[in-house]
């Protein structure tokens, strides 16, 4: 069971800042509107990210490059936050995580398209276990909600795996911290429409939700993207990345439990380990059966 380049550790590092946004969305959102949150978040990934280019003397993206930078912030920045915010106020959070674990799947399918990478049948079969898990966590909890939030979170799935492809492209030529600072800096520039609206509601916003908003940009977008891109500059696959964004469901529930004191039942603990069973399975069940074959 090869680690080629840690891949595994950066991806799984992703996942689980992005299962504490959760967390930190719900109490921000206390103070800020959908779009407010969604710019200020990037703002400061931004804020934290622009000391890094200037002390590491990054080099800008290469002029044919823009069109792929411009494409990844629009896909995993502008659209998604839209989308993603928009359909997390109107669909419970079980809802949420069922329609937006079709981003790995729709990631695997782009990626077998466009970039012939193929999937062995036992990785097929894991998806199946870990989209099932992922199901079983919302249906058993009795937290299924369907209404027009399922279309936007339909279309954050969507735009959720348009940015892995572009990462996966950008990653070939640039390095994963390259990759995540440039496409934040331009979905940021797009985000900015909302700016004068979050502005004003900064400034009267209570601590609490203003900590979490930093906490999001800092953790949950500008080391959690990085980490993610440089998840993709080290795997043989890109389903091999995007595949662990099946935990975050999870891990979503589990932090909801340790920071929330949200329920932490049955439900949880079963859809939870079948979907770590599928992850386990998807990424090193070619080790074991070659294992068992040479047994």
């Amino acid at each position: 069971m090869k680690f080629r380049g840690n891949c595994h550790l950066y991806a799984f590092t992703t996942v689980v800042f992005w299962s504490l946004a959760f967390v930190f969305t719900r109490i921000a959102s206390q103070a800020f509107t959908v779009f407010s949150l969604g710019f200020l978040r990037y703002l400061f990934a931004t804020i934290t990210l622009i000391p890094v280019v200037l002390v590491t003397k990054m080099r800008p993206p290469r002029l044919k490059d823009l069109p792929w930078f411009i494409g990844s912030g629009f896909c995993g920045f502008f659209l998604y936050t839209i989308t993603f915010t928009k359909g997390s106020s109107m669909v419970s959070v079980a809802t949420g995580s069922v329609l937006i674990a079709v981003a790995p799947v729709l990631t695997a399918c782009w990626a077998r398209i466009l970039f012939r990478e193929k999937l062995a049948g036992f990785q097929w079969l894991a998806i199946l276990m870990e989209f099932t898990g992922v199901g079983l966590l919302a249906l058993l909890n009795g937290s299924l909600s369907l209404n027009q939030g399922l279309l936007w979170m339909l279309a954050a799935a969507l735009s959720m795996s348009l940015y892995n492809l572009f990462q996966r492209k950008l990653t070939r030529s640039y390095s994963g911290l390259q990759a995540a600072t440039y496409s934040i800096f331009a979905g940021v520039l797009m985000l900015s429409v909302f700016a004068p609206g979050a502005f004003q509601e900064l400034k009267g916003a209570p601590l609490s939700p203003i900590l979490n908003l930093i906490a999001l940009g800092v953790f949950c977008s500008a080391l959690a993207y990085a980490t993610w891109a440089a998840a993709f500059s080290r795997a043989p696959k890109t389903s091999v990345v995007s595949n662990y964004m099946f935990i975050t469901p999870f891990l979503s529930a589990l932090f909801g439990f340790l920071i929330l004191g949200e329920g932490l039942d049955l439900p949880t603990a079963l859809g939870g380990s079948v979907i770590l069973v599928g992850v386990f399975l998807f990424q090193f069940g070619g080790a074991l059966l070659g294992h068992w074959k040479q047994v």
